[in-house]
């Protein structure tokens, strides 16, 4: 599992570990590290042009003393100082000695115009809000140029505990980050200003629980997932409910049961008007048409997908005392006071559009800062919140660390496919995993199959569904 923590954890940890290392042994291990990274992805060291963006902090100190490493191995190296009085000196001393050279930011543009590699050593992980208009001057030219970009630790002007980018900020196409991961490397809109992230660590160690953000890997979800057992019969293994789609949006139901029927309970309760519609497609579904009350047992119910109006369906499947999940016309037509009331969990997996539709906010807002928006739906409806997206998070209505899901494919934004994920999160539910689990299992299981279903091509949400259980084998080992 990946975990993220806070600047403040991290720096506390960084200054642990400082008090028992010689000074500057910190900072040389984050330099060698990013040089290395570096030489990497310049391949041929010697004969490089590298130019070094270089802030008042250590970030700056990182890029000069790794300048020093790529300067040694004959590469032409030019640090852009943007505030010479405050340039770290130890560092700044180091690439002199290497023989790298130094300018200032009004001659920058120049120098990046030559440049194979440019290090961001522009702002560290306390920088907030966008870049000083210097430094933006400085990442136009970067972007113009078409070098490539190393960010130190984070790329400069975006937020490291939010993942929010609130002016301008350098698109780097690595980032090589310190001893933890941060927020703001996992979570878009500033996951999209990192490029692939590199972890190098330099020995400090912030404690597990004070991670604020997880980012599940295929073990972890492979603990997760329910195993049936010798004794197990389709009851046992959970019946999952599902009470969803209407006579204008029979697929909606039908796309829900097909990920259901692949998220590991045993057996599938169809409730609504699109009976023969899933039928015809599942025969092996259990359709009533009587209500979700007289539907027969379930460990837990999903209701919204394509329901339009019928509230009444939906408030008849909250007040059920077993997991409920509540998606698309659900979270519309869902009481918010009866969801916060509810004694069994409860778990919301709203778009970006019905997440702002919720919290009385723009879309671009909940685009613009998913954590706080994820964290604040779960805060008002004490429910689970699965906010979908380019980086789809799930936020526990207690607090604690968030999950950030690190699979998935644009391919994914396709009708329907969120259904099958409601179906597939639903039945992972009354297989006896918690909202948390259910909702991080499935929509990493969902972003699997869109990937293998994509391979790079146009996919209907069917495909996604049908390439669940090669998901299921591939995490499973």
């Amino acid at each position: 599992m990946r975990t993220a923590y806070s600047v403040e954890t991290v720096r506390a940890a960084e200054r642990a570990l400082m008090a028992r290392l010689p000074e500057g042994a910190l900072m040389q291990r984050a330099a060698a590290g990013l040089a290395a990274a570096c030489a990497g992805l310049l391949g041929r060291v010697s004969g490089s042009r590298v130019v070094l963006l270089v802030g008042s902090g250590d970030n700056g100190g990182d890029a000069l003393y790794a300048g020093a490493r790529l300067a040694r191995r004959g590469a032409g190296v030019t640090a852009v100082l943007l505030a010479p009085e405050r340039t770290h000196a130890g560092g700044l001393a180091a690439l002199r000695r290497a023989g790298g050279r130094t300018v200032t930011a009004d001659r920058g543009e120049e120098a990046i115009a030559r440049a194979r590699l440019v290090v961001d050593g522009i702002v560290g992980i306390g920088g907030k809000g966008g870049l000083r208009p210097d430094a933006a001057r400085l990442a136009e030219a970067v972007a113009r140029s078409g070098a490539a970009v190393v960010a130190v630790d984070l790329p400069s002007g975006v937020d490291a505990d939010t993942g929010e980018v609130r002016g301008a900020a350098l698109r780097a196409d690595l980032t090589v980050t310190f001893g933890a991961y941060k927020p703001g490397l996992l979570v878009d809109p500033a996951r999209e200003y990192a490029g692939v992230v590199r972890f190098v660590g330099i020995g400090i160690e912030p404690p597990p629980a004070d991670a604020v953000l997880q980012a599940l890997q295929h073990a972890d979800v492979a603990r997760l997932l329910p195993t049936p057992q010798a004794e197990s019969d389709k009851y046992r293994r959970g019946v999952v409910g599902i009470a969803a789609g209407s006579a204008r949006y029979p697929g909606a139901a039908v796309l829900a049961v097909s990920g259901a029927l692949r998220g590991g309970a045993g057996a599938v309760r169809y409730v609504g008007p699109a009976g023969d519609a899933v039928l015809a497609r599942f025969p092996e579904t259990l359709v009533s048409d009587a209500g979700p009350a007289k539907a027969g047992r379930v460990q837990a119910w999903v209701t919204g997908p394509g329901a339009g109006d019928d509230a009444a369906t939906v408030a008849e499947v909250l007040a059920a005392d077993v997991p409920v999940l509540l998606d698309a016309d659900g979270l519309r037509l869902a009481d918010r006071d009866t969801v916060r009331g509810r004694t069994a969990p409860t778990l919301m997996t709203p778009h970006a559009g019905e997440a702002a539709a919720l919290l009385g906010v723009r879309r671009e807002e909940v685009e613009a800062a998913r954590l706080g928006a994820v964290r604040e739906l779960a805060a008002r409806y004490r429910a689970t919140v699965l906010l979908k997206g380019s980086t789809t998070l799930v936020a526990g209505p207690g607090g604690g660390p968030v999950r950030v899901n690190p699979t998935g494919t644009p391919w994914l934004a396709t009708a329907g496919s969120g259904d099958v994920l409601s179906g597939l999160a639903g039945s992972l539910l009354a297989a006896g995993l918690d909202p948390l689990d259910a909702g991080s299992a499935a929509v990493y299981l969902h972003g699997l199959a869109g990937r293998f279903a994509a391979q790079g091509a146009p996919v209907g949400a069917h495909d996604v569904a049908a390439r669940i259980p090669e998901a299921w084998r591939n995490v499973r080992g």
